[in-house]
């Protein structure tokens, strides 16, 4: 299986050119559907040691089925897919233009929750147009066992976010054990008391914010992702969330630049304009590197070649 690995602002993406599953026909959607229902071991075994970590996105990289669009992908973790990564799709754009399928420019991608379009602006730095994203909750307020109340809000940019504005916790690498700790307690209340996104969608990423270390950044944050890792990234898809929030207070005008700095201090440049429906419609500007092109093997005699799971 032919694997090229980047990093986008520190987080990792593993992009399977070849070798992954046949997913059958269908819509896209669908594919990611049966990707997750009856493949989860591929998925696994690309992105769990012995090969990967918990933080690696796995981008499944296919032919498109639209005119318009360079290539389909299917963002999936250690646990599920992901309806859309802004980092990946950094990674990813950067990857297409090291295989010297795209040159720098405006390209679309095929994702399972929509299309979106990547631009290239130089060979290590994208621009990605996510789908539209909005607040689903205000100030929704949780008790969270042995930490007291919380207050966020909820909010899609392509997954769904729980957003606190003030961490109790210092925004610093050095608390990332008690950062992630905090996230999944407030992620397991969140559960406990039924607050979940549209449609009863489980919230599985849970955003802290804090003040920047920057003088140029507007904002720090934490962001704990489903498997249980934390972002090393600023999050495409939760600045898209954030983004959608300061909209709709009118904290932020349509046009207007954020620099959200993540908890090692890399940054992201994120900007909005209005949808058709009404919705924030964000432009994630980020740099990504190759780190690697391989050739993953796995040998049926390895007792973990489907990667190493946790217990329980």
């Amino acid at each position: 299986m032919r694997v090229i690995d980047s990093h986008t602002a520190g987080e990792p993406t593993r992009v399977v050119v070849d070798g992954g599953p046949d997913l059958g026909s269908g819509t896209l959607a669908e594919r990611a559907a049966r990707l997750e229902a009856e493949h989860l071991d591929f998925c696994t075994s690309v992105v769990l040691e012995p090969r990967g970590h918990d933080a690696i996105i796995g981008a499944l990289l296919l032919p498109p089925s639209r005119d318009d669009c360079v290539a389909s992908v299917i963002y999936f973790n250690n646990l599920q897919n992901l309806g859309m990564c802004g980092h990946a799709s950094i990674g990813l754009g950067v990857t297409l233009a090291y295989m010297g399928r795209i040159e720098p420019g405006r390209h679309r991608l095929e994702t399972p929750v929509g299309v979106v379009e990547i631009n290239l602006r130089d060979e290590n730095t994208v621009s990605v147009t996510n789908v539209e994203s909005y607040r689903h909750l205000k100030d929704v307020t949780v008790d969270v066992r042995g930490y007291g109340s919380f207050t966020g809000d909820v909010a899609w940019g392509g997954n769904w976010f729980f957003l606190v504005k003030d961490s109790p916790i210092d925004l610093t690498s050095a608390n990332i054990r008690p950062l992630t700790d905090l996230t999944l307690k407030i992620r397991e209340a969140l559960e406990e008391n039924g607050i979940t996104g549209a449609g009863s969608a489980w919230i599985d990423h849970i955003e802290l914010f804090g003040p920047p270390r920057s003088a140029s950044a507007n904002s720090r944050n934490f962001v704990l992702c489903p498997g249980g890792a934390y972002d090393r990234s600023p999050c495409g898809t939760g600045c898209s969330a954030k983004l959608a929030c300061l909209a709709e207070d009118g904290l932020l005008e349509p046009g207007r630049e954020w620099l959200q700095e993540s908890v090692i201090g890399s940054t992201y440049r994120a900007s909005y304009h209005l949808g058709e429906n009404g919705a924030v419609v964000p432009t994630i500007t980020g740099e990504a590197f190759v780190t690697s092109d391989a050739t993953l093997i796995f040998n049926p005699a390895d007792p973990y070649r489907l990667g190493i799971r946790s217990e329980g």
